[in-house]
């Protein structure tokens, strides 16, 4: 069994026509999926596919390109939808300074007020970072708190070593099947702290390169993990799958 550990099925193309996504991942061996949220409407819809269907678990969170969109009481909204037995993360949250679709200070008060969730309701946390490891890093060491993934990893091999000394689990997409800086890192780090994800719709691995990502293509990077590693593609499976369903407890 491999899990997607982050998948926006409550976004568009999946959203209201879910199942033959879901038909294709699990005939992949894919039986459990992450789904992260960027707004409050995507962690209500989140919420919805997770009790339809026993494969989605949820992430519920404010994207920090949408920080500047939310309403002064998104914090007691998340609150309450955490109650729900099928959320398992607060996320995905962070900070975009290659974007920059909302200010810096508006990002590093929403990040930081989300991590404060988090930690008081003892749930991970699935971290979106883009050119910010610094403040990043910072605001994360003012909560203490770094029990969780860093998605979609982007950055150098010396903050990949920094954020998994601090506790963090580190998980690659599909640009590690075509990015030889993105393989470069992921080789130099310890399997035992990886996940594998697809961020679908997004950024499709080798061999589907354009086409619409989707979870059953999340096997590609676990093929890629065992050309990295050079072992078994099962033992890939085993390790990620541990390493997630501990982590998100699912």
């Amino acid at each position: 069994m491999f899990i997607d550990t982050h998948s926006h099925l409550n976004l568009d193309p999946f959203f209201n026509d879910v199942e033959p996504f879901l038909e294709r991942a699990i005939s992949n061996r894919v039986e459990k999926i992450i789904v992260p949220s960027v707004d409050v409407p995507s962690s209500e819809k989140s919420i919805i596919l997770s009790e339809k269907y026993e494969e989605i678990f949820t992430a519920i969170g404010i994207h920090p390109n949408d920080s500047e969109k939310v309403d002064d009481n998104y914090l007691k909204i998340l609150e309450e939808y955490s109650k729900n037995k099928k959320v398992v993360a607060i996320g995905e949250i962070g900070l975009d300074y290659y974007r920059n679709y909302s200010e810096k200070k508006i990002q590093k008060r929403k990040f930081q007020e989300q991590l404060e969730l988090a930690k008081s309701l003892n749930l991970p946390i699935i971290i979106h970072n883009r050119n910010a490891d610094y403040d990043v890093l910072e605001i994360m060491g003012r909560v203490d708190y770094f029990n969780g993934q860093m998605h979609c990893f982007s950055s150098d091999l010396e903050f990949a070593k920094r954020i998994l000394e601090k506790g963090m689990l580190i998980s690659f997409t599909g640009v590690v099947t075509f990015s030889k800086k993105a393989s470069e890192v992921a080789s130099n780090l310890p399997l035992e702290r990886l996940m594998i994800e697809t961020d679908s719709p997004f950024m499709a691995p080798v061999p589907f390169r354009g086409k619409t990502c989707e979870p059953s293509f999340v096997i590609e990077i676990a093929k890629k993990y065992s050309e990295l590693f050079n072992i078994k593609l099962e033992e890939v499976e085993k390790i990620t799958t541990q390493n997630a369903e501990k982590l998100f407890n699912i």
